[in-house]
């Protein structure tokens, strides 16, 4: 995939993690990208490891794996951030 899908892909993905983890979200457009391209990394490590293969297009189990490794981000940076205080 070209860089313009990845980062297309990333917002889906980051947007759709956010969506579905509880709690609040005051992160930004880019932040959402970066979590959602970095959380389709994790996802495709996590679903190589599992044997379900690398991410290498849109399907709907690629997309499943970056929302997977997205909502694993998010909850460890809100793990690190402690309560009430804002990703930066």
């Amino acid at each position: 995939m070209g860089v313009i899908s990845w980062i297309i892909f990333g917002l889906l993905a980051g947007l759709l993690a956010r969506a579905v983890t509880p709690g609040p979200n005051p992160h930004g457009c880019f932040v959402t990208v970066a979590i959602g391209i970095t959380g389709a990394a994790i996802g495709g490590w996590i679903g190589y490891q599992l044997g379900f293969g690398p991410l290498d297009g849109f399907d709907l189990r690629s997309l499943g794996l970056a929302i997977l490794g997205s909502i694993i981000l998010l909850l460890i940076l809100r793990a690190f951030q402690g309560p009430g205080r804002p990703l930066e």
